[in-house]
């Protein structure tokens, strides 16, 4: 037996780990004793934030996660919706017997020059496209923005869609006693052990350098194997439950599956396959190394399952069984070096009621005198001014880096509201429908008031999906946050997610998974409360859709929503006048939910060929993107009637409107 030689537990050594003293305690009562190395581990990063949600979920119980279209919400891998015939959409996706066919990402960064800003898109942009690309998922649209409150922390925020055949829908529980526990995928490594309690868990500071785990890099060929041979699998029935082993790796994994079906599981180290030599228990259990997955399979079906993974070059090792204790037993060299009971570990963490308290310069940041504002005196050149910063400038530049067209599905790829992507069967034959997904938030907006600008965010995502025709069905999120030990961010958080769940209800469309980022902020200073909002479509018919930009010359140009006097937080007034201040735009839902039918039916009549919405820079720039970033550049001359002064008029950013361009604008007036 190999001598295992680890550090001494106590209660300082559960403070490096991020446990509280409470935490420890509890710890503690729940082992009826000391826990050893490999166990404080295991209890640090599934109660750490990024695993446990401890802070957050308190607030993310109060969301609406069902309605009759939802198969699948929050909980699993992946929230799953129905789109009729059989099929489903999906985050997240592979794991739960999905094919991946799209992918989006919410990018934000500091100032675009900051030399290291400058390196780190660069970076960003090649690691999405270098590794979507290999994978073979189109990269289908996203946004971008660059703001000195992000200098600090840059967010990437990734969103993947998948179909799925509603009644092949696997889910991630290690369920019958005795059944195989199979690690499958690449080898074990020291990469990125703690990457979810320290680096997700915690702000950055002085010292978060020298605490730096070794990041994980993953590699899109192995990725691309790991899907075709999960896949593969998964259409023969010896899957039990499956998933994927992210951050906290192997113990999140079996802690979670076990968990989720009510039973135990026994572990052999020794059995896991590995890289390095000499790894620990503990490395082994809390490595994240990339491209790994944990299933269970039906007994007697070992081989059948190995066979497949050798097929893909892939390693396929029996590392365990299912029992029916409700406990995790892990051995190493012959010893039992894990033994904690399952539920209290997943699914039973602390649950944190944070105090929460409103800024104290909050309605400072709203005050804003609109008579007191110069107004513009060169409107042209307001626009332009606009065009060329970098967060509204075009972004071909950086998308044409991806793969748009990967698997031939893309029906309207990036540069538009939304992304569209043709609907394929299991088998490759076409279907008629297609997805259509956007996401969206306005940070500043959430900065003035975290409430109206997360309702904003809902409702423009919404809008974006159905200004392709497709009527919005959910939402998935990335709420992404400072430090929830600060009340001022608990009350940001505590208001987004009830803006979140208020237009959520309103316009049906429930929110079937997501995810908290907290702790983004450096030395005290956090980022723009940014909570990104995707929202997905159905179009039942994917030949007759609306394109973001004007389809061609001649076209009657329609304005639906009202014009209002709102430049509070627009980009005109950070740009022209520095100033980011006032009271972001009302958004009326039950307008929202109207615009929304509008689009479906006058898209699906032909009566509508084109829809943009209205949003950051107001009307003069959706009317320039309308005319400059479809194949073929066309003017447009328009006439505003409204009683506003010129620059509220061109560049306010009131929500609910959309610009249409249409043949027919007699029966388009008819049916608005």
């Amino acid at each position: 037996m190999k001598e295992l030689v680890e550090p001494r537990v106590d209660l300082a050594l559960a403070h490096e780990h991020g446990l509280t003293d409470a935490e420890y305690a509890q710890v503690e009562r729940i082992l009826g004793r000391t826990p050893s190395y490999s166990e404080l581990g295991i209890f640090s990063v599934m109660w750490s934030e990024h695993c446990s949600y401890k802070s957050s979920k308190k607030y993310l119980k109060r969301l609406p996660t069902a309605g009759p279209q939802v198969l699948q919400g929050p909980g699993e891998n992946a929230g799953v919706v129905a789109i009729g015939d059989g099929g489903g959409i999906l985050r997240d996706v592979f794991t739960m017997g999905a094919r991946p066919i799209a992918s989006l990402d919410s990018l934000r960064f500091g100032p675009l020059d900051d030399p290291l800003h400058q390196h780190l898109l660069r970076g960003v942009v090649d690691g999405i496209g270098g590794y979507g690309n290999s994978v073979g998922v189109a990269t289908v649209g996203g946004e971008t923005s660059f703001h000195e409150r992000y200098r600090g922390n840059i967010l990437v925020n990734a969103f993947n869609l998948g179909v799925v055949e509603a009644d092949r829908v696997f889910l991630a529980k290690a369920a019958g006693v005795g059944n195989p526990v199979i690690y499958v995928g690449s080898k074990t490594g020291r990469d990125g052990i703690h990457g979810a309690s320290l680096l997700a868990s915690a702000e950055f500071d002085d010292e978060s350098e020298a605490k730096r785990p070794t990041v994980q890099v993953g590699d899109p060929f192995t990725e691309k194997c790991l899907i075709e041979a999960c896949l593969e699998l998964m259409r023969t029935d010896a899957v039990v439950g499956i998933q994927d082993m992210g951050a906290a790796g192997l113990t999140c994994s079996s802690f979670e599956m076990a968990s989720n079906a009510g039973t135990g599981i026994e572990l052999d180290l020794d059995r896991v396959p590995q890289r390095e030599s000499g790894m620990t228990p503990y490395e082994l259990l809390l490595s994240e190394s990339q491209e790994r997955m944990l299933l269970v399979a039906r007994a007697g079906r070992e081989r059948e399952v190995q066979a497949i993974f050798e097929r893909w070059d892939l390693d396929a090792v029996v590392v365990g069984r299912v029992t029916d204790d409700g406990r995790m037993r892990i051995r190493w060299h012959g010893r039992q070096v894990v033994d904690i009971p399952v539920a209290p570990v997943a699914h039973q963490s602390p649950e944190l009621d944070r105090p929460a308290r409103e800024p104290a310069d909050r309605l400072e940041r709203q005050k804003l005198d609109a008579a007191g504002v110069a107004p513009e005196t060169d409107l042209a050149g307001a626009l332009r001014a606009l065009l060329d910063t970098p967060t509204l400038g075009s972004k071909r530049w950086l998308y044409r880096q991806y793969d748009q067209l990967v698997q031939g599905n893309t029906v309207i790829g990036p540069g538009g509201d939304a992304a569209l992507v043709r609907i394929k069967r299991e088998d490759g034959t076409a279907t008629r429908k297609a997805v259509a997904l956007s996401v969206d938030c306005n940070p500043r907006w959430c900065w003035l008031d975290p409430y109206a600008g997360t309702v904003a965010a809902v409702a423009e995502a919404a809008r974006n999906v159905a200004c392709t025709g497709a009527r919005p069905l959910a939402l998935t999120n990335c709420l992404n946050f400072g430090s929830p030990e600060r009340p001022e961010i608990m009350w940001e958080f505590a208001e987004a997610t009830r803006g979140l769940g208020d237009a959520a209800r309103a316009l049906g469309t429930p929110v079937v998974s997501g995810n908290v980022s907290f702790y983004n902020e450096t030395s005290g200073r956090a980022i723009f409360p940014t909570p990104t909002i995707a929202a997905v479509g159905v179009l039942d018919d994917w030949q007759r859709h609306a394109t973001a930009h004007f389809a061609r010359r001649g076209l009657a140009i329609a304005l639906l929503g009202e014009n209002r006097a709102e430049f509070g937080g627009s980009e005109w007034l950070a740009v022209r006048r520095g100033l980011e201040r006032g009271v972001p735009p009302e958004v009326d839902l039950e307008h929202e939910r109207r615009l929304a039918d509008l689009l479906v039916e006058g898209v699906a009549a032909g009566v509508i060929a084109s829809a943009h919405d209205v949003a950051d820079g107001g009307l003069a720039v959706a009317l320039a993107e309308c005319c400059f970033t479809g194949p073929a550049q066309v003017g447009a001359r328009v006439e505003l009637l409204d009683a506003l002064r010129p620059d509220a008029l061109v560049f306010g950013e009131s929500t609910g409107r959309v610009i249409t361009a249409t043949a027919d604008a007699p029966r388009l007036l008819a049916l608005a």
